[in-house]
């Protein structure tokens, strides 16, 4: 079972980024995906959630409005894409699984876990 993050770099505030979350070794459609980001010396905060069948989507207050969570599970794939970009979006992303597909917000209800990906937005 893995999870791998794409799409990291170097963006400037008000710019845009698309994360991709590709699972391998198990069917994406059977779990729910979130994506949560981490800075440096902070805990691992939510991002966003979709259900298997990408029929509900959640999001952290401080991404509503700007990012957009979407998947294709012909590609066993799950998207965030990042708009309107901010210095305060700086973290580590990563994308996580969770097999009870219960949309929650909390990183102990994941079951498994991608390296991460960097993004960094300068001001």
């Amino acid at each position: 079972v893995q999870l791998v993050e794409s799409g990291g770099g170097v963006v400037q505030t008000g710019g845009s980024l698309r994360l991709s979350c590709t699972a391998s070794g198990f069917t994406a459609d059977e779990y729910a995906i979130g994506w949560f980001r981490q800075a440096p010396g902070k805990e691992r905060d939510f991002v966003a959630v979709i259900s298997w069948s990408g029929g509900s989507t959640y999001y952290g207050d401080s991404v509503k409005d700007r990012f957009t969570i979407s998947r294709d599970n012909a590609k066993n794939t799950v998207t965030l894409q990042m708009n309107s970009l901010k210095p305060e979006d700086t973290a580590v992303y990563y994308c996580a699984a969770d097999r009870n597909r219960q949309l929650l917000r909390t990183t102990i209800a994941y079951d498994y876990w991608g390296q991460g990906t960097q993004v960094t937005v300068s001001s």
